[in-house]
């Protein structure tokens, strides 16, 4: 029974799209998401990069134009190709129809992307407050707050959210390991600080967990290297060889995007 009622239902709202708008109940989530469902299929059969797909959604637009995953999903091939005024654009309306839903994601968008890490902090703020204790990007938003204070060289504040992001990370048994990205930007912090101690213990605490980490290898040469410890080369070397392998920082979209601080093969081999 319940099988047949959901297909009775796709149908309904099928039938629905031929009405004007007014016949459908725009207000509705069940209806929005319904909606979304059935043209997201259709969308997904054209590249990212076809004017299918945005045309796509442009007819969901037209018979219900408050559904904010529309709007970003209409942004993210602008956000591909790096056009990021139009792809804020989108993401803005979603913003708009859907705070709780898109603002920490608009916040990560101005920290990683547009490197606006002013916005950043006040958006991922605002989203702590709607939804306090979520993840964005497999990370808290304190992680990406702590990276934006990070860059603006507050480096109080961002040890503040540094320290707030592990803490979430440990909630309930704290059992869970904590992300190795953490504890790599921990101690490139410390590292810009010039506090080599601390930045070590970050460091290693990373390669624990992720030992072909380049990013973690070349920070913890870099450090050993301005401390005088010979094995500098030891990880210079496996920044490099890990680096040659295809060992990446394993963050979403970090081929398509610079992260703070990232490094490439050419910073490795002029050390």
């Amino acid at each position: 029974m319940r099988k047949w009622s959901i297909s009775f239902f796709g149908m309904l709202i099928w039938s629905l799209t031929g009405f004007a708008q007014k016949s459908v109940d725009c207000n509705s989530k069940v209806i929005q998401d319904s909606l979304f469902n059935i043209y997201s299929k259709k969308a997904r059969k054209f590249k990212w990069n076809e004017p299918g797909r945005n045309q796509t959604y442009d007819s969901l637009l037209a018979i219900c134009p408050n559904i904010s995953e529309a709007y970003q999903e209409k942004g993210l091939p602008y956000l591909m190709n790096g056009n990021l005024e139009k792809a804020f654009e989108y993401n803005n309306k979603a913003v708009e129809l859907d705070p709780v839903r898109w603002t920490a994601y608009r916040g990560y968008l101005h920290c990683i992307y547009a490197k606006n890490y002013e916005k950043a902090i006040i958006d991922l703020e605002a989203a702590e407050k709607l939804t306090p204790n979520a993840f964005i990007q497999d990370h808290t938003f304190s992680f990406y707050t702590a990276l934006s204070y990070m860059k603006l060289g507050n480096y109080d504040k961002a040890e503040k959210y540094f320290l707030k992001d592990i803490a979430q990370q440990k909630r309930g048994e704290g059992k869970n390991d904590i992300h190795f990205n953490s504890l790599l930007y921990f101690g490139i912090m410390y590292y810009l600080m010039n506090e080599f101690d601390k930045a070590e213990i970050y460091l290693r605490d990373c390669l624990q967990l992720y030992e072909q980490h380049p990013m973690a290898n070349y920070y913890m040469a870099m450090i050993l290297k301005i401390t005088g410890n010979k094995q500098q080369n030891i990880y210079f070397e496996k920044a490099k060889q890990y680096m040659h392998e295809g060992y990446k920082m394993n963050e979403p979209n970090a081929f398509r995007v610079t992260y703070p601080r990232q490094i490439t093969m050419q910073d490795i081999e002029k050390r």
